[in-house]
């Protein structure tokens, strides 16, 4: 079965950087676009950012542009984002998503704190 789990959340002051990964099972990685959600206190999902499959196409939210760089491993199946320059409104739970045959894969989650 599809597995995605996300690491890497923690407290960091704001100016910090934080790198979080998802690590993916029980699906072709190779041929599948990877996205970053968020979801802070009280608020919807938010999509974060995309890749392709291949890694050579990404997109960003506008209010991370310039700031997140998300990243992939095919052959360790992994996912990244590297997030720097971190300000107190990134603080959410940030998720992991793949669509694959029409069905969308969630991971738990990891919580990012941004506060001094």
């Amino acid at each position: 079965q599809v597995q995605l789990v996300e690491s890497g959340g923690g407290l960091v002051q704001p100016g910090g950087s934080l790198r979080l990964s998802c690590a993916t099972s029980g699906f072709s990685f190779s041929i599948s676009a990877m996205r970053w959600y968020r979801q802070a206190p009280g608020k919807e999902r938010e999509w974060v950012a995309v890749i392709s499959n291949t890694g050579t196409s990404t997109a960003y939210a506008d209010s991370v542009k310039g700031r997140f760089i998300i990243s992939r491993d095919n052959a360790a199946k992994m996912l990244y984002l590297q997030m720097n320059n971190l300000e107190p409104e990134d603080t959410a739970v940030y998720y992991c998503k793949v669509t694959y045959f029409g069905s969308d894969y969630w991971g738990q989650g990891t919580q990012v704190t941004v506060s001094s």
